[in-house]
């Protein structure tokens, strides 16, 4: 799988069998991906795996949460600005219709939204997962060379033939993951990720990109 291969065909997979991810797939991953860049090469990413016992406690103890309706843990950054402004507001209800048409749900079901968003603390059946923290002390510069790591772990597990779906969710229930992990203290879970081979049977449509030019401007003579 070439490069634009494995770009254009990663996409948040929310179905995952059963199928074993070997833990030297894994690890031939991430010893790859520590080659991602990163400021004066701080490498400000903490990385945990769970397979096998320890996921499936994880998943367990999340259920219980979920089913208890327990409230989330405070939040230790913002998802998203309190306000979105244009477009960023339209592409996210745009997302939204778009995930949860796919399932059949419709906007005004309430109840249906919530069971389809507790999939996340599932890590939607996959076998692996992954977690990913940074210090506390690392600025904004350092939460993005935490994104460019997961990006470049996300296209070596395609060129795998593996998939992953990046979960923000897992933060609302980070206590529940220190359970398992015990990270240290100056640490704070930016996000999981699901891990593992994808369920071709569960539907859920791809979101579209934003056409290049609103994105993208050349500068030219």
């Amino acid at each position: 799988m070439d490069v634009y291969e494995a770009v254009m065909s990663r996409r948040a997979v929310r179905g995952f069998t059963n199928q074993h991810v070997p833990r030297e797939v894994l690890e031939r991953v991430l010893s790859a991906a520590a080659w991602a860049p990163s400021g004066s090469n701080l490498q400000p990413w903490h990385v945990y795996v769970l397979t096998g016992g320890p996921l499936a406690e994880l998943k367990k103890r999340a259920r219980v949460r979920v089913a208890a309706r327990d409230p989330w843990d405070e939040r230790e950054y913002e998802m998203y600005p309190p306000t979105l402004k244009s477009p960023y507001r339209e592409r996210r209800s745009a997302f939204g219709e778009q995930h949860y048409g796919s399932l059949g749900i419709a906007r005004e079901d309430v109840e249906a939204r919530q069971r389809a968003a507790a999939a996340n603390w599932d890590c939607y059946g996959a076998p692996a997962a992954l977690f990913c923290y940074i210090d506390r002390d690392m600025g904004l510069p350092q939460w993005a060379d935490v994104g460019m790591y997961l990006q470049t772990v996300m296209l070596l597990l395609r060129a795998e033939g593996l998939h992953s779906c990046t979960q923000m969710a897992w933060s609302v229930y980070r206590k529940t993951v220190a359970e398992i992990l015990s990270p240290p203290e100056e640490l704070i879970l930016f996000c999981g990720m699901s891990i593992g081979f994808e369920d071709v049977t569960v539907s859920d449509a791809r979101a579209a990109r934003a056409p290049l030019d609103e994105t993208v401007t050349f500068v030219e003579r």
